[in-house]
């Protein structure tokens, strides 16, 4: 399966815009499996560098995961005030625990203004964002969490360190 749409400007990107290797990532926060892919993402990004643009789209499975929409909701409401990275970041460090009072306590850690993150944070706009996430992983042919694209073709192969390193180190020759 191909990646509908391709990446865009309304995609948060990691890494260099013009890699050669494009790595996309349908995540849920709540999701055990993304839990354990977190760490493993970022130390491909170490090993990488500039040869990797990481994205990450949201894909919560609400049905098994009641906090995974507002965890993905508070991202994009940072998202906003510059600062996605930082909260996906803390978000997945403190997945067992994302209430909204913690996704709060989360976003004046990471010094957002809290007004506009509050109102940002009940706004259309920020659910929207997860459900156009959401709906483009359904074009996309993924059913579960995580789900990896590789230069916009469904990656289904293990998403191990060492298998999913080979397998993109690869994809840079």
């Amino acid at each position: 399966m191909a990646l509908k749409p391709a990446v865009g400007e309304n995609d948060h990107v990691q890494g260099n815009e013009d890699a050669s290797v494009e790595l996309v990532e349908y995540g849920d926060y709540e999701c055990p499996h993304c839990g354990r892919a977190y760490p493993i993402i970022k130390n491909i990004q170490e090993k990488m560098g500039d040869k990797l643009k990481f994205v990450f789209r949201n894909f919560p499975l609400a049905e098994i995961h009641p906090n995974a929409i507002t965890a993905a909701i508070a991202t994009e409401a940072a998202a906003l005030q510059g600062k996605f990275w930082e909260m996906h970041d803390i978000v997945f460090e403190h997945q067992k625990s994302l209430s909204v009072e913690r996704l709060l306590d989360y976003a004046a850690e990471l010094g957002l203004d809290m007004h506009r993150f509050s109102k940002d944070f009940s706004d259309k706009q920020s659910l929207a964002k997860v459900e156009e996430d959401f709906e483009s992983g359904i074009r996309s042919g993924v059913n579960g969490t995580p789900s990896f694209f590789i230069n916009g073709n469904k990656y289904e192969g293990d998403w191990s360190e060492e298998m999913l390193l080979e397998v993109l180190v690869e994809k840079t020759k």
